[in-house]
């Protein structure tokens, strides 16, 4: 396996796909803010930032290989994903609640994307 850069910031980005991953999670913890104690408190908007804002995944994603992701395969993934956020966001805007974003149709394409890149990347 590939050591990189800044493993604390890989081992976010498995956090947050976890979470994208799991739209039980997503109802529990996003919605009813119930986190069984696990975690202080988790919404949609922080797996956005961190994607988008924080890193360069969203926008450059083969740029952080070495540094977040080990390879280009890695990069193609977090691509979907991002590609899929993206569209949701282009059909719908940014203002919608969590609640709402989960009930969309296009959703089930985030979350397969997310729980796809997910059974690849590890925060090992």
């Amino acid at each position: 396996m590939i050591q990189v850069t800044y493993p604390e910031m890989r081992k976010e980005l498995v956090e947050y796909l976890q979470g994208l991953a799991d739209i039980e999670y997503q109802k529990r913890v996003w919605i009813s803010g119930d986190s069984d104690g696990t975690v202080i408190h988790d919404e949609f908007d922080y797996a956005v930032h961190f994607l988008f804002d924080d890193t360069a995944l969203a926008h450059d994603a083969h740029s952080t290989i070495g540094w977040i992701l080990q390879d280009a395969s890695e990069a193609l993934l977090i691509v979907a994903l991002t590609k899929s956020i993206d569209g949701v966001f282009e059909k719908y805007g940014t203002g919608l609640s969590d609640a709402q974003y989960i009930e969309l149709p296009e959703w089930q394409s985030v979350v397969a994307a997310a729980e796809a890149a997910l059974l690849s990347i590890s925060e090992q």
